[in-house]
């Protein structure tokens, strides 16, 4: 039997998050996933702490970006690797009353670090913004794809990577502990994402159906060559367009709830032309189309954290649309919980649908 304290199952930005965490704090782990791309991977890799479409922060916005952005950093480090930038988010206007609303919004409280009150005008003539742009501030864009890929090379070389499909029937759980096959750890993680639907340790089986608390959230990127664009920064239109370099820009994305599939739509692709011609009046062409379905909950809060009754069994889901941005500070307040028995945010807790 092979011991670790820590079996973690999925390697989307949760599993890393969390593997990340154990690992700053000297615990032992294994992770086990397959090789199927999920949201991470597919991602735009925008660390955005407003929602651009209502001139709001987002939930908890400066706690989590606060966490985020060194926690990217020093695994850069670790990694030796470029992952992250900072890089400017400009929302492209669309009326007097729209460029009114950005500037009481930009005097809020909760705005003032992340909004630029002054409104600006486009200097390319490729960009459609007649009533000029707004400015957000301290965002930030992540290389998701290339972190996933770099963190699990460097696991494997440690030996502490198994690329597998996960086996629920082999999980047996005694008190205080966890068997997996030849493992025995103190505690199992479930990062997976969507595919938390298919786990038989998801706890909404009973008066919920694993969809009614869990939502599927599928979202379409298409990947463009423009040259003549010319486009530094993100703009946010209609769609949200994400410069890649190389004269290559990724548009999107699309949102289709309830759907748990991951392959592209020729439907979305040509709803995210429709969105970006309004944004861009140069030619472009299609290089590729990607897609994944974000794990999200009916209140749009993760679940996480330990089961009531099997306290050994924990999730790390239901990061939604802003999991690069969530996951660090989340896994944090798991491990909080798991080691030291520090309460989570309620509005996190995976049992707070549960009846008492």
């Amino acid at each position: 039997m092979k011991n670790v304290e820590y079996l973690i199952v999925g390697f989307g930005i949760a599993g890393l998050s969390f593997a990340e965490t154990l690992r700053r704090a000297n615990k032992s782990f294994v992770v086990i996933a397959d090789k199927k791309d999920g949201a991470t991977t597919t991602s735009g890799g925008v660390l955005n702490p407003t929602v651009l479409k209502r001139f709001t922060a987002a939930w908890r916005a400066s706690e989590f970006q606060q966490k985020a952005i060194p926690f990217y950093k020093e695994i850069e480090r670790h990694l030796n690797e470029q992952l992250i930038s900072e890089v400017k988010i400009e929302r492209i206007l669309n009326s007097i009353e729209e460029q009114n609303d950005w500037m009481i919004a930009s005097d809020r409280n909760e705005l003032k670090t992340f909004l630029n009150p002054s409104i600006e005008s486009s200097q390319n003539d490729s960009v459609v913004a007649p009533f000029k742009l707004g400015a957000v501030k301290g965002g930030h864009l992540l290389s998701a794809s290339k972190l996933l890929a770099s963190y699990a090379e460097r696991l494997r070389k440690e030996g502490t990577f198994i690329e597998a499909v996960f086996d629920y029937s082999q999980v047996t759980l005694e008190e205080n502990k966890v068997h997996y096959k030849e493992w025995e750890a103190t505690h199992i993680v479930f990062a997976e994402g969507a595919k938390v639907i298919d786990n038989p340790f998801y706890p909404y089986q009973g008066p919920f159906t694993n969809k009614s608390v869990f939502i599927g959230n599928k979202g379409d990127y298409v990947i463009v060559k423009a040259p003549k664009l010319k486009v530094a920064s993100i703009l946010k239109g209609g769609m949200m367009l994400i410069p890649l370099g190389d004269d290559l820009y990724k548009i999107g994305a699309t949102y289709d709830r309830h759907v748990y599939d991951s392959a592209i739509s020729m439907e979305k692709r040509e709803e995210i032309f429709s969105k970006l011609n309004k944004m861009i009046s140069c030619p472009f062409e299609v290089v590729a189309q990607v897609a994944g379905v974000r794990p999200t909950i009916k209140d749009r809060r993760p679940l996480t954290g330990a089961l009531r009754d099997t306290p050994q069994v924990a999730f790390l889901n239901g990061l939604g649309t802003r999991g690069l941005s969530m996951a660090p500070l989340v896994s944090l307040w798991l491990f909080q919980q798991l080691e030291e028995g520090v309460e989570l945010p309620s509005a996190i807790d995976i049992n707070r649908f549960l009846k008492p």
